[in-house]
């Protein structure tokens, strides 16, 4: 099988294990099969913006031109930090784009990857935020109107909680075991400020999430595209947004938006 086209984030369905798809240009390709097999990712020296496909010789915020990256709602300030979010007072570089995305109800939620962790995602994104993440155990802790709230809480959390994932423990797949959910959730929502403590929710399910992966690293080398043109390897497994390969490689597909490339199998 040979297919070239424009990386973009790898869609998510989640089952046991999770499937992964990779959209390549106009084609989708089902990883979960190839997870075992030799596999060759070629960048073909090229860069198209995401959003407007104009060719950029560099990828901002994840496979945007410079121009979109300063522009568009996509990449605005409350994406990484939901607590700047302006939509609810009718400020937003997209107005139409944020109520469909930040005045719609989102989630705090708790999640354990590589440690406890913090953090915010639209409602419509669960439990894809947490897939992407490589997280294996996520509860719910909050359900708020539009985004500025979610991020308050938050923030309210962060003096006591990390809202970061240590990426590489995850991909080794060093698991903090010994963490209690629901003793957690019920710990840090005495910690919320009491004037955002009536959107602690009742909801108490605890997802748990498998990923297709045959062997963990024991150490992980990433590999980019910035640095060299060709990843290849023995796909030993899929987890959050990164590709794992024999002799402790790793790919992050997310980060390579846009690049150009051929997979071959």
């Amino acid at each position: 099988m040979k297919v070239a086209g424009q990386i973009r984030k790898m869609l998510t369905e989640n089952g046991n294990p999770v499937q992964y798809t990779l959209p390549l240009g106009s084609d989708f390709i089902p990883l979960n099969e190839l997870v075992g097999r030799h596999i060759e990712l070629e960048y073909l020296s090229e860069i198209q913006c995401v959003n407007c496909g104009s060719v950029t010789k560099k990828s901002f915020a994840q496979g945007f031109c410079y121009r979109c990256f300063i522009s568009v709602p996509q990449t605005d300030a409350c994406i990484l930090r939901p607590e700047l979010c302006q939509a609810h007072e009718g400020i937003s570089r997209d107005m139409e784009w944020a109520k469909d995305n930040c005045l719609k109800d989102h989630f705090v939620y708790l999640a354990i990857s590589s440690g406890l962790k913090v953090g915010v995602t639209r409602s419509t994104q669960v439990p894809t935020r947490w897939i992407d993440q490589g997280a294996w155990k996520a509860i719910r802790l909050a359900q708020t109107p539009n985004r500025h709230l979610a991020g308050l809480i938050e923030v309210s959390l962060k003096k006591h909680l990390s809202d970061r994932t240590n990426w590489q423990r995850m991909l080794k797949n060093q698991l903090a075991e010994n963490i209690n959910l629901l003793e957690e959730k019920r710990r840090v929502s005495k910690l919320i400020p009491i004037d955002l403590q009536a959107y602690i929710t009742d909801n108490e399910e605890i997802m748990e999430i498998t990923y297709p992966v045959l062997e963990y690293p024991k150490k992980v080398k990433s590999l980019s595209f910035d640095k060299i043109p060709l990843v290849a390897g023995k796909l030993t497994g899929i987890k959050g947004q990164y590709l794992i390969f024999d002799k402790q490689f790793v790919f992050n597909v997310r980060k390579h938006g846009g690049y150009i490339a051929e997979l071959r199998v």
